[in-house]
């Protein structure tokens, strides 16, 4: 009986790890939740919206969006990201393309970065720093 009741508990706890894990899709950054319109990472307690968005050849695109999301001009913000693997930074500087703000050249191609994204609301603020993590696959 104990044999069972052991056995019962493994497999319960067994469901319960894969039911959790079946949630997450594969292939997905499970450190950074989409969130934007686009389907980017919405940078948290920004006004108006930033949605931090990596393009198909690696540039960033940084996209402003009111409260409804819908997408505005961006005004003052400035942004910088810093990634980060094996040791070695590389600083990405960003500029004004019609109503968004595009990153000068690509992010690096290895398979796992970590990036901070530093987001000044005017030129006069102090950066805000946020931690990303970007796999590619």
């Amino acid at each position: 009986m104990k044999t069972l009741s052991k056995l019962i508990i493994v497999a319960s706890i067994l469901f319960a790890a894969s039911s959790v894990y079946a949630e997450t899709p594969h292939g997905h950054d499970h450190d950074a939740p989409v969130g934007g319109p686009k389907g980017g990472r919405l940078l948290e307690h920004t006004e108006p919206h930033a949605e931090f968005f990596v393009e198909k050849d690696l540039s960033v695109t940084v996209t402003f969006y009111d409260k409804e999301l819908k997408p505005v001009p961006v005004a003052e913000q400035s942004v910088s990201v810093i990634a980060e693997t094996g040791g070695k930074k590389t600083t990405l500087d960003f500029e004004k393309k019609g109503d968004v703000l595009v990153s000068k050249g690509p992010l690096p191609k290895e398979h796992a970065l970590n990036l901070v994204v530093q987001f000044k609301q005017t030129p006069d603020d102090k950066a805000r720093n946020f931690r990303l993590r970007r796999s590619y696959l």
